[in-house]
């Protein structure tokens, strides 16, 4: 269920802060929601993948942890985020 480099790439692009920037929590945010993203397309389909669920599970915790870090620094940079994802907040 890993991202592939291009596919990396792509959203570091989109989501950098600066023009140096690979690991900003907006980044982090973005790369999680991806990986959600693709983890939970593989679980419609394999519903009994408990060791998966488990694992987007402790990704959807870091992502929550991060947008609160987030959150916290500006609310502004939050909801523009989120927004941006399509999440809830």
């Amino acid at each position: 269920m890993a991202l592939t480099q291009q596919r990396k790439q792509e959203i570091i692009t989109q989501y950098q802060v600066h023009e140096t920037d690979t690991g900003s929590a907006d980044v982090q945010v973005a790369m999680l929601t991806a990986r959600i993203n693709r983890l939970s397309e593989h679980l419609q389909g394999n519903k009994k993948d408990h060791s998966s669920r488990r694992g987007l599970l402790k990704l959807i915790g870091q992502r929550k942890r991060l947008l609160s870090y987030i959150q916290e620094e500006s609310r502004d940079r939050y909801q523009a985020l989120i927004a941006r994802l399509g999440i809830r907040g």
